[in-house]
């Protein structure tokens, strides 16, 4: 029986190790930090993750669906999250299969599968194995834009940030206003002396509850056709949180849900009471003032760069993952086309995918690798599939923006039933 190695305890790892586990298959598993959650572990080296931060979908969309949350809170805490991954790594025995404190520093093809040397508290080590599954997660490495000029005040990546104390008394810019920059804004306006963001895009913002019931929840049947549901969903968003341009935001340059919304209309409440004030893009640093687009200019103590973050994986040559512009080209984000052994998990982002969107990934790529075991000519039959036939539209007739960060985006409704398609068709016997 052939040996996987995946790298990685957060969610995405997790729920590769439980899905390859189930099938038989034989899993050593690597983290860097000292238990699973990965950025949900505050306390993770790693992690992104800060004290106020929660949920932008809700507990039942999100969760793994064999393994329910205790938590009856509709959008949980950090803290209630990392001991849910406690939790499901120690009811389904995946803990034990995890090397804590080991970080992957190299991976090097060898004799049709792959070298991995790890960093550990025994010091360095390499071992061989037949395929490795990535899940090292996509938002550990900050996108740390250029600008022109210097900024002396302090500046930092949201990537940073912990605790509002980080902002008290200070005068706060945050550049760019993704879901963790408007979460910080709102720590901001109680916290800092003055708070002002720069935008250069609009933005969609979405209630977290509508007509009494988490935003999400609502048309969980079968999914409306995009232009349906943009044309639908706009309409509800300006009966319940108006127009954000009104509020000094940009109008969007593209229609809502081609783009990743902002779960977050606290914001728009502050800035309806002057709490934060928006502001245009950087012109340029010069000492602690800043200068915006429209010729205008302040003075900052403190400039926060939300700007989000990068795909990584430091430890193996691109060439492996195939990529593409600023992400591996991969059929359905897992399988790179030449099938080298390589296998990646949870390079997805979509509204609403959940955990379990990120399971049924990993439930595909068990069944081929038992197919690899059991049935080579089924694992056969589904390489052919992926070089020799047009790769499934997963983009649900939505036009995302062209951004780096869209560049893994995908529509839930279009990635999962694309999955479980795949999926029945590899476990189909000739």
């Amino acid at each position: 029986m052939n040996r996987y190695a995946v790298i990685g305890a957060g969610p995405s790892g997790l729920a590769a190790a439980r899905a390859l586990h189930t099938r038989g298959i034989t899993v050593d598993g690597y983290e860097a930090s000292h238990g699973v959650g990965g950025l949900w572990d505050i306390t993770n080296p790693r992690s992104t993750m800060y004290e106020s931060a929660h949920l932008i979908s809700s507990r039942t969309t999100t969760e793994f669906a064999e393994f329910p949350m205790r938590s009856r809170v509709d959008y949980p805490g950090h803290r209630v999250l990392k001991k849910y991954f406690d939790d499901y790594a120690e009811h389904f025995g995946l803990t034990e299969l995890f090397r804590f404190d080991t970080r992957v520093t190299r991976l090097e093809p060898r004799d049709g599968g792959w070298d991995l040397t790890s960093a550990g508290p025994t010091g360095n080590e390499t071992r061989w194995y037949a395929g490795v599954v990535l899940a090292n997660g996509t938002l550990a490495e900050p996108n740390v834009p250029t600008f022109t000029g210097e900024f002396s005040g302090e500046l930092l990546h949201t990537s940073a940030y912990k605790s509002p104390e980080q902002l008290k008394d200070k005068r706060v810019l945050l550049i760019g206003a993704g879901n963790s920059g408007c979460d910080i804004a709102v720590d901001a306006v109680h916290h800092a002396v003055s708070v002002d963001m720069s935008v250069r895009r609009g933005y969609y913002f979405v209630p977290r509850y509508l007509f009494g019931r988490p935003s999400d929840t609502l048309n969980q049947g079968r999914p409306l056709p995009a232009r349906i549901k943009q044309a639908v969903d706009s309409r509800v968003l300006r009966a319940f949180t108006g127009d954000p341009v009104r509020f000094g935001f940009p109008r969007p340059d593209y229609r809502i849900y081609e783009s990743h919304p902002i779960v977050n209309t606290l914001i728009l409440n502050h800035l309806g009471q002057g709490d934060l004030r928006i502001r245009p893009d950087i012109a340029r640093f010069e000492g602690t003032a800043v200068h915006f687009r429209d010729g205008s200019a302040d003075d900052y103590e403190l400039v926060l760069l939300a700007t989000g973050y990068t795909l990584d994986y430091p430890f193996v040559d691109r060439e492996h993952l195939h990529w593409r512009g600023a992400s591996p080209r991969l059929f359905l984000n897992v399988f790179p086309a030449s099938f080298n052994g390589l296998y990646v998990m949870g390079m997805i982002e979509a509204s609403g995918i959940g955990w379990q969107g990120r399971y049924e990934q990993a439930e595909l790529l068990a069944a081929y690798l038992s197919a690899v075991e059991e049935d080579p000519a089924r694992a056969a039959r589904f390489r052919e599939r992926v070089t020799g036939a047009p790769w499934p539209d997963v983009t649900g007739g939505y036009r995302y923006l062209g951004l780096d960060r869209m560049a893994y985006y995908v529509n839930k409704d279009a990635y999962r039933g694309a999955v479980r398609r795949e999926k029945s068709a590899l476990e189909v016997s000739a």
